[in-house]
């Protein structure tokens, strides 16, 4: 790839990320309150079963996650609801929670802050939190 065509790349993509900044209206993610009383995160519908890999995942995501992310991924005052939209596979796909966990996540969605590498998951940990994860967007709507 030469120069210029690395130069208009990195043009597009600002434009795209500053077009998103400024035209992302109210269906915009908003964070979540924090989880008490009236201002209480939305509530997660849970599967009636999960699989027994995600079962796996609600383990690791409880121990690792869960103080950010929340009870079943629904969000707390500190970090966004993985069952939400904006995390639909689509949009998110099972490698960018995996980069997230590996490399730490620059705020871009929401105005937690960033999200720090989490060390102490390995590649087999991260694949049953997002089946935990998908299991609860599916049951929530989001495919």
């Amino acid at each position: 790839m030469n120069k210029g065509m690395i130069i208009a790349a990195v043009a597009v993509a600002g434009i795209a990320t500053a077009a998103l900044w400024i035209f992302a209206g109210p269906d915009a993610p908003q964070p979540q309150p924090a989880a008490s009383g009236k201002n209480a995160p939305p509530q997660v519908a849970i599967p009636s079963v999960f699989s027994d890999t995600a079962k796996m995942g609600e383990k690791a995501f409880d121990a690792v996650c869960a103080a950010c992310h929340g009870e079943n991924a629904a969000g707390t005052e500190v970090g966004p609801p993985l069952v939400h939209r904006i995390y639909e596979p689509s949009h998110h796909g099972d490698q960018a929670f995996e980069l997230a966990v590996a490399n730490g996540v620059r705020a871009h969605h929401w105005k937690f802050g960033n999200m720090p590498p989490q060390p102490g998951l390995t590649k087999a940990d991260v694949a049953t939190i997002v089946a935990y994860v998908r299991e609860l967007q599916r049951a929530n709507g989001i495919d």
